[in-house]
């Protein structure tokens, strides 16, 4: 049925040269002045009743060549399937394809969740590490800083210190004079 659908799709797409009409699948003539001659003006009327009942032919043809192609195929597929399910072990055969399949489909998905769980954890400790060292870095500047306030500010003590000493005695050499004269 395939081969006379492939036909009929040929034939209808092919036209003779030279002609407005298609080809009419009776015509066998091979010598160009033979078809020159059979489509003269007394078989031209006879010519277009051809081409008319060709086309309504084709126009029936071509549908039922058509379906007639998808029943095949769709028997073809059921009785592929009746071949595969038509006893217990046909049936445990494919049973055990499928599990096989689903279970490779279940490791290429644990495959990938693990790749995408390492990539997350891997990321997170980049993150930390660069979080950690950044604080790291700030807490030994933070501790520097203080420590050098720190020298700053007993520098300074220190000073303050020896002037307010200076500024005492000075004060108490000031009073005991004061008092010398006062008495």
């Amino acid at each position: 049925m395939r081969v006379v659908y492939k036909h009929v799709f040929v034939v209808i797409f092919w036209k003779e040269p030279g002609h407005t009409h298609m080809k009419a699948t009776d015509n066998t003539a091979s010598d160009p002045t033979q078809a020159d001659s059979a489509a003269s003006t007394s078989t031209r009327p006879k010519a277009a009743v051809n081409f008319v009942t060709e086309l309504a032919e084709r126009a029936v043809l071509v549908p039922v060549g058509a379906g007639l192609t998808i029943r095949d195929d769709i028997v073809s597929t059921v009785k592929g399937l009746a071949t595969k399910y038509h006893t217990r072990a046909g049936i445990e055969r494919e049973l055990k394809r499928f599990e096989k399949r689903g279970a490779k489909a279940r490791k290429r998905v644990e495959r990938h969740v693990t790749r995408r769980r390492k990539r997350v954890e891997r990321d997170l400790r980049q993150r930390r590490r660069g979080v950690e060292r950044t604080v790291k870095q700030n807490r030994s500047r933070l501790e520097r800083e203080v420590t050098q306030v720190r020298k700053d500010l007993e520098k300074q003590s220190g000073q303050l210190s020896a002037r307010v000493g200076g500024i005492t005695a000075r004060v108490e050499e000031l009073v005991s004079h004061a008092q010398g004269l006062m008495s």
